[in-house]
C-alpha cells in the first residue's frame, strides 16, 4: 500500500472511530458458541477476516475434540498462534507465549496456568484483553491485536526483575488422548525446533505438529515458522524441554518445549512482541512481519483490523431490532468470515498436497461437508469473486494430490464423507461465477463421480481411520453396479449413498450446461440411487447389505449413517424433492412424516443434515409451517450467550442458515438457482451484492412483522408479486427490493 494511501485510510479509521457511533463489529460477541453446553466449537479469534493464523487465548491444551479456548475453564495457560478450524479438526503449526512473574520459572502448561476472571476480559475480532492476577495480588495485563499471519501482543507488567515470557514451541503432550492420537509414532517422527538471539532481542523456530497427521498423508517438509520480536531488551533467557530448564541456553529441540525470556520491568510498563508465522520459511515469516508489522503501533493495529471487519460485516445491515439481536446477528455473520482461511503468503503458498511451494493464491480449512449447504451459497451472494479464488485453491490441491479434498486440514484427512467441493463448483457456476479453471473444474469434479478410491472393494473406510490413501468416494464400485453403497461393505453406507446421488445430479447441471450430454445422462441416472435404500415398508432410507437384505434399525441407532440417525437422514434428497415425496406416499403422507419428525423431536438442527427439513413444507403446499418453525428455530438455537449456538458452528454453516434464515429465505439446493422462501425476522434488512463487477443494495423489508404477525400474506420483488414460495438466484440479485407483507394468519405464501 502505497504511503499515501495508508495514511488515508488510516484518518478515516480514526475519524470513523471517534465518531462514537456503534459499527457493525462492535455488535460482534466472540464468546457466543464458547461453552461447553451447545458444543458450539467457536473460539474468541483475533485476526483479519479470513485469517491464516489465529490468535487466542488458551485455557486449555487443545486436541481433536476440543478447542484451545473453552468458557467453561477458569484459568488461561498461554495465547496460542493457532490453526485449529473447529472442534473435530486438528491445530498444526502453532506457538504460543504465556506472561508470568516470580523467582520460580513455571514452563508447563499445568504449571503456568493463572485462574483469570471473565469480568476481567474483553473479546472483539480486532482486539483481547483479560488481567491475569500473579504473584503478591499484582496483575499482569495481556492484550492481542492481529492481522492475518502476524500479531502485536502487548504485556503490561507490574515492577519486577524477572517479567517473564514463557513460549511454547511445540507440545506433544502424551497424557492428552482423542480417538486419532498416537502419540508414540509422533513423538519419536516429530521435533520441533526454537533458538533465542538475546542481540537481536528474537526468538526464531519452528514446529512440524499435525495433530490430524495420523489420519493424513506424511509431509516431511511440513513446519510452521515464527518469528517472535521484542520492543524491549531481553535481560536473561534459557529453553526448557518437558519440566527442565536451560539458563542461559539459546537452541532447543524436542517435542514437547520451548524458550523463555526476562525483562526487568518498571510498575505498568507494557512489553511488546511482534509474532509472525509462516508455512513457507523464516525468510518469509520476515516478510510477512514486515508487510503486516512495520512498527510497534498496537493502537493503530487495532484500527486498522477493525476496519477489515466493518469492511465485510456492514455488506448487510439490519434495522428495527434490539441491540441483543444484532449481536447475534453480527456474530453470526463474524463466523462466516472466518474459513476457509488464507494459505497464500503474498505469493507464494506451502501445499500440504505435494510437500512443496508454489506461486499463486491459497485457502485452506474448508469444512465442505457442511458448508457447501448453506455458507457457500451465502457468499456466492457476498464474496463471489473470493467464492472463485477458493474454488481456485481446491483445484490446486487436485493438481498438486490428485484429488479434490473432502476435509483439508491442511492436508488430505478423510474427515467426513461425500466429495462437497462438487457442490459447491456447481452452485457457483450455474449463478455465472467462473474466474477459475471450469474445464480443469469439470475434470476433478468428474474423476469424484467415475473413479473408486484405491482398494475400494477391500476396504470399508471408517470415520476417521488411520490414513491408507484417499477415501474419495468409497464404496463408489458397488453404488455404480448395484445403485447403492452395500453396508457389509463401506461403512456408513446409507449416507454415502444419498450424499452420492446428490453430488452426481450437481455435476450432472454443469455437465448440461457444457454440453457434455453422455455424462449428463449418466450422471442424472445415478442421482435416483437414493430410492435403492428406502424401505417402504418400514418407511425409511435404511442400510442395505450388498444380496440386497434390509438391516433395520430403531429410532436412535447410528449405523450406516454419519453422525445421526434414520430420522436424520429421512429427508435428506435435495436434488429431487417431489420424487422423495412421491415416493414416500405423495403431498400428505409426507407432510405427516415430517410434523412426525419437529413433534417427536426428531429433528436436530445442531448438525446440518436437516438443515433444509424446515423447508420442506413450502414443497407440499404448507409454507406457513416453515414460517412458524423458522421463527421457533432462529430463536431456541441462537442467542447472544456462551453456550448461543447448538451444536458446533462448522465454519460458519450453523451461523450462515441463521443469516439466510432471518432474512427470509434459504438455498435448499445448492446447484439449482433457487431459494426457498422462509419467514424475514427483522422489519427490514440492506444486503450489498456485487453483480457483474458493480456494487448495488438489495433491500428486504417485513411490513407489519409483529410477534403475532409471523405470516407471509403476500411478497412482491420490486413491485411484482410472487406467486409461489421460491425465488431464483438472478431474480433475487437483480431486484431492488423484495418487500414481504405479513399477516397473523397462514396463508399459502
Amino acid at each position: 500500500m502505497k504511503k499515501t494511501s495508508f495514511l488515508i485510510l488510516l484518518s478515516l479509521s480514526v475519524s470513523f472511530f471517534c465518531s462514537g457511533k456503534k459499527s457493525a463489529v462492535d455488535y460482534v460477541n466472540p464468546m457466543i458458541g464458547t461453552a461447553l453446553k451447545g458444543e458450539g466449537g467457536t473460539s474468541p479469534f483475533v485476526g483479519t477476516p479470513f485469517a491464516m493464523t489465529k490468535f487466542m487465548p488458551q485455557t486449555r491444551e487443545n486436541k481433536m475434540g476440543t478447542m484451545a479456548y473453552v468458557y467453561d475453564d477458569k484459568s488461561i495457560m498461554g495465547f496460542l498462534a493457532s490453526h485449529q478450524p473447529t472442534v473435530w479438526m486438528g491445530d498444526y503449526g502453532y506457538v504460543s507465549l504465556m506472561p508470568q512473574i516470580g523467582e520460580k520459572i513455571k514452563v508447563l502448561p499445568e504449571d503456568r496456568q493463572i485462574i483469570f476472571d471473565h469480568k476481567q476480559e474483553k473479546a472483539t475480532p480486532y482486539y483481547y484483553s483479560v488481567n491475569l492476577p500473579s504473584e503478591n495480588k499484582k496483575n499482569i495485563k495481556a492484550e492481542i491485536s492481529a492481522a492475518s499471519r502476524c500479531a502485536l501482543f502487548r504485556f503490561t507488567f507490574p515492577k519486577s526483575n524477572n517479567a517473564r515470557l514463557i513460549i511454547q514451541g511445540i507440545n506433544l503432550n502424551p497424557k492428552l488422548n482423542d480417538w486419532c492420537n498416537d502419540y508414540g509414532p509422533r513423538l519419536q517422527k516429530i521435533k520441533g525446533w526454537i533458538k533465542i538471539d538475546p542481540d537481536k532481542n528474537e526468538i526464531v523456530g519452528y514446529n512440524p505438529d499435525r495433530q490430524a497427521a495420523q489420519i493424513g498423508p506424511e509431509l516431511p517438509n511440513f513446519k510452521g515458522y515464527f518469528i517472535i520480536r521484542f520492543n524491549k531488551k531481553i535481560q536473561n533467557f534459557g529453553t526448557w524441554s518437558e519440566s527442565e530448564i536451560f539458563k542461559g541456553k539459546t537452541e532447543q529441540t524436542g517435542a514437547r518445549m520451548g524458550a523463555y525470556v526476562e525483562f526487568a520491568t518498571a510498575n505498568k510498563e507494557q512489553v511488546l512482541a511482534q509474532i509472525s508465522t509462516s508455512f513457507i520459511s523464516l525468510e518469509q515469516a520476515r516478510i510477512n512481519m514486515e508487510k503486516e508489522l512495520p512498527d510497534w503501533d498496537f493502537d493503530r493495529l487495532c484500527q486498522m483490523t477493525k476496519q477489515a471487519w466493518n469492511d465485510k460485516l456492514s455488506k448487510i445491515e439490519v434495522s428495527g431490532i434490539e441491540d441483543n439481536d444484532k449481536s447475534i446477528f453480527y456474530t453470526a455473520l463474524y463466523h462466516c468470515y472466518l474459513f476457509p482461511r488464507e494459505f497464500s503468503e503474498y505469493g507464494k503458498y506451502y501445499s500440504a498436497f505435494d510437500d512443496k511451494v508454489h506461486e499463486g493464491i491459497s485457502y485452506n480449512d474448508y469444512s465442505l461437508w457442511d458448508t457447501f449447504r448453506a455458507f457457500h451459497p451465502l457468499m456466492t451472494l457476498l464474496e463471489p469473486e473470493l467464492t472463485g479464488n477458493w474454488i481456485t485453491g481446491l483445484l490446486q490441491m487436485y493438481k498438486e494430490g490428485g484429488w479434490m479434498p473432502m476435509w483439508p486440514n491442511p492436508s488430505y484427512t478423510n474427515i467426513m464423507i461425500g466429495t462437497h467441493a462438487d457442490a459447491l463448483i456447481a452452485d457457483a457456476y450455474m449463478k455465472g461465477i467462473r474466474n477459475y479453471d471450469t474445464d480443469l473444474a469439470y475434470e476433478a469434479m468428474r474423476k469424484n463421480a467415475m473413479v473408486p478410491p484405491d482398494c475400494d472393494t477391500q476396504r470399508r473406510y471408517g470415520d476417521r481411520d488411520r490414513w491408507t490413501s484417499f477415501e474419495a468416494r468409497a464404496g463408489a464400485s458397488f453404488y455404480h453396479t448395484i445403485g447403492y453403497v452395500p453396508d457389509d461393505k463401506t461403512a456408513e453406507s446409507v449416507s454415502r449413498t444419498l450424499e452420492y446421488a446428490y453430488d452426481d445430479w450437481c455435476i450432472a447441471q454443469v455437465a448440461k450446461e457444457m454440453g457434455k450430454m453422455d455424462d449428463y445422462k449418466s450422471l442424472m441416472q445415478w442421482s435416483q440411487n437414493y430410492k435403492n435404500i428406502y424401505n417402504t415398508e418400514k418407511g425409511f432410507m435404511l442400510p442395505r447389505k450388498y444380496n440386497g437384505e434390509w438391516i433395520d434399525l430403531d429410532d436412535h441407532n447410528r449405523h450406516g449413517f454419519t453422525e445421526g440417525s434414520k430420522w436424520t437422514y429421512l429427508f435428506c434428497v435435495l436434488q429431487d424433492i417431489p420424487g422423495m415425496i412421491e415416493m414416500m406416499g405423495g403431498k400428505d403422507a409426507f407432510v405427516a412424516k415430517l410434523d412426525r419428525n419437529f413433534n417427536e423431536d426428531h429433528y436436530r438442527h445442531d448438525n446440518e443434515p436437516g438443515h433444509h427439513y424446515i423447508y420442506l413444507y413450502n414443497y407440499c403446499g404448507q409454507p406457513w409451517k416453515t414460517q412458524e418453525l423458522i421463527r421457533k428455530h432462529t430463536r431456541i438455537n441462537y442467542r447472544n450467550t456462551p453456550d448461543g449456538v447448538n451444536g458446533n458452528d462448522d465454519c460458519g454453516q450453523m451461523s450462515a442458515w441463521y443469516i439466510f434464515s432471518v432474512m427470509g429465505f434459504y438455498p435448499v439446493t445448492p446447484g439449482s438457482n433457487e431459494f426457498a422462501i422462509g419467514a424475514p425476522q427483522f422489519p427490514e434488512t440492506r444486503i450489498t451484492l456485487n453483480v457483474n463487477g458493480k456494487n448495488k443494495t438489495l433491500t428486504i423489508k417485513a411490513e407489519n412483522l409483529s410477534e403475532k404477525n409471523k405470516y407471509i400474506r403476500e411478497i412482491f420483488i420490486d413491485n411484482k408479486q410472487l406467486n409461489r414460495p421460491f425465488i431464483n438466484y438472478f431474480d433475487l440479485i437483480n431486484a431492488e427490493t423484495i418487500r414481504f407483507v405479513m399477516t397473523d394468519k397462514p396463508s399459502n405464501l
